[in-house]
């Protein structure tokens, strides 16, 4: 429908343009009651024929396609012909003397043909150039959107990888309680249920309401304190307006699920403390903990923080700020998302 609806909109354009131009040329002559020029018909009717033969044809046949040469010479010889044929049939001739043209201005006899030769000329560049752009415009227009699909694919790949990273963390968490025979195993997985839910209906979506986002980020939190043996030094503090904003699903869980993954020191205790300030013009996000027992690494161990740090470039290029900082004994990951979101 939109295709119909621009190839109509060019039409009208063209008819326009061809309205204006014949009105141009003729109210000079009908405002002072002059008699038409006999090869103004003829003219402009050959003006649009090489207009449109070298716009849908020559241009796209030949000078898109890099048969430059051949394209001038064609170009050249339709253009020569064409003024020849006019002169011949329309214009006084006055071969090798000086005449006066209609004007009243003196010149030689080749001054018909070049005056003919550049008004047919100059449409006929026109024409060329105008087939260029629409062709340019058409191959940008393509590209962006094979970009932004590109874009879409690689996002999809992205969380494809990083659902099922978060999920193996979780149920290694319910693992552990389970083990323990906790009575907490059933609220967990309670949890758990909540947390794929979301994961199933809301992460596919490129956007998602921010306070779900949020509730998301409390119950992974509530399951992680179940496994904890100490948590009392875990803390998640919001501050700010989170009413009427969005952000890309799973935005923000890699940075505390790596907190808690790696959080825990060798007494068992865990430190993470987790900040959120949402602003009018930004998301703030700042995440830290100690760091505790070491871990060798896995072959997929950082996948989701490499995951998000590929997400971020793709959808907010330009708009956020990524610091991360190792001291070796605290690791903090401050992350400042711009305003771009649109409001749901």
């Amino acid at each position: 429908m939109k295709s119909i609806i621009k190839n109509r909109v060019q039409i009208l354009v063209h008819i326009s343009v061809w309205l204006l131009l014949y009105g141009l040329t003729f109210y000079p002559v009908l405002n002072v009651m002059r008699p038409i020029p006999s090869d103004v018909f003829p003219k402009l009717n050959v003006i649009i024929v090489l207009f449109y033969f070298n716009y849908f044809y020559l241009v796209p046949e030949y000078l898109l396609k890099k048969s430059v040469l051949f394209y001038f010479v064609v170009s050249l010889g339709l253009l020569i012909v064409s003024t020849l044929l006019l002169n011949h049939f329309y214009e006084p001739r006055f071969p090798g003397r000086f005449f006066m043209d209609r004007e009243g201005v003196r010149g030689f006899g080749v001054f018909p043909y070049y005056r003919s030769f550049v008004s047919l000329g100059i449409p006929y560049v026109i024409s060329a150039i105008l087939r260029m752009y629409v062709e340019w415009k058409r191959n940008e227009t393509l590209r962006l959107s094979v970009e932004k699909e590109s874009i879409k694919s690689e996002l999809q790949f992205l969380k494809a990888q990083l659902n099922p990273h978060f999920l193996f963390n979780t149920l290694n968490t319910i693992y552990a309680l389970s083990v323990k025979k906790s009575p907490d195993t059933s609220e967990a997985i309670v949890d758990l249920s909540e947390l794929m839910r979301y994961m199933i209906y809301e992460a596919d979506k490129d956007l998602v309401p921010l306070n779900k986002e949020l509730d998301y980020i409390k119950s992974y939190i509530q399951l992680q304190r179940l496994r904890l043996s100490d948590s009392e030094n875990v803390s998640l503090k919001i501050t700010g307006e989170d009413r009427g904003r969005a952000v890309p699903p799973l935005l923000f869980i890699s940075f505390i699920e790596n907190a808690f993954k790696y959080g825990t020191d060798y007494k068992g205790k865990t430190y993470v403390k987790i900040t959120l300030t949402i602003t009018d013009v930004s998301i703030y996000l700042n995440v830290k903990n100690k760091i505790g027992i070491f871990r060798e690494p896995t072959k997929n161990s950082g996948i989701g923080l490499e995951n998000i740090g590929n997400q971020l470039e793709l959808i907010y290029p330009g708009l956020h700020h990524l610091e991360v900082d190792n001291d070796g004994k605290n690791y903090e990951v401050s992350l400042t998302i711009y305003q771009k979101q649109s409001s749901l």
